[in-house]
């Protein structure tokens, strides 16, 4: 048999420490996640860590530094697709954007267990169950402040509702203001709502908008306007 013929012990032993090590590290980012029951928990995480583990380390082995970098880019590009399947999209809320990073980042674990960088892989899973655990308070804290207006930064839609007759006048009218209150309009449909009116939809360019400051500058259009805005 070959395998009686190339076993090495000591590269036996190197790649235990490694996939050991991927092992342990990708159960503490794994825990975290299972604890709040994340889509992607205990066993992906331990398994992503592993695999990324044992391909660079079989690389390592046949064909050196050079070979692991080249597995390394395959790894990084794979999980992408992996993380892919943990993103939720539902309405206009997206979910799974913090679990898809974290099994990302358990790759970057086991890749540094793979390559015998056991240091940096311990160093790399204690800033990712950092940045899982303690900036929680920090992200809450943020979430609670009240938004402001003039401060964030989103994309407008200004409706204008008018009569077919004064259609083509208020419209000019319209983004002849916008622009002049600089707030460049980004493009502008007409929709029909019935009892003889038409609604202008005028979609600004992505902006802090003062709302006072806009009703202001173009309501005196048009004695029906509304402003909302689109994220």
């Amino acid at each position: 048999m070959r395998f009686l013929t190339t076993f090495q012990l000591l590269d036996f032993i190197d790649t235990l420490v490694s996939l050991t090590t991927a092992f342990v590290l990708g159960t503490l980012i794994g825990a975290e996640r299972q604890y709040r029951q994340r889509t992607a928990g205990l066993r992906t995480n331990v398994l992503v860590a592993l695999g990324a583990a044992a391909f660079v380390d079989l690389a390592m082995h046949l064909t050196g530094a050079d070979g692991s970098v080249r597995v390394i880019a395959y790894v990084v590009s794979g999980i992408g697709f992996l993380g892919a399947g943990v993103i939720m999209k539902q309405g206009m809320d997206v979910r799974g954007l913090n679990t898809a990073a974290t099994l990302w980042a358990s790759a970057a674990v086991g890749s540094c267990a793979g390559a015998d960088m056991v240091a940096q892989a311990v160093a790399l899973t204690v800033f990712v169950l950092a940045g899982n655990t303690l900036l929680r308070p920090l992200v809450n804290a943020i979430n609670r402040i009240p938004l402001d207006e003039k401060a964030l930064e989103a994309t407008y839609y200004f409706k204008l509702a008018v009569t077919t007759e004064a259609l083509p006048d208020l419209r000019d009218q319209l983004v002849e203001r916008l622009e002049n209150a600089n707030y460049p309009v980004a493009g502008i449909e007409v929709v029909e709502t019935g009892d003889d009116l038409l609604e202008i939809v005028a979609k600004l360019v992505a902006t802090a908008v003062d709302p006072n400051e806009l009703n202001a500058a173009t309501c005196s259009a048009s004695p029906v306007c509304a402003m909302r805005p689109g994220w």
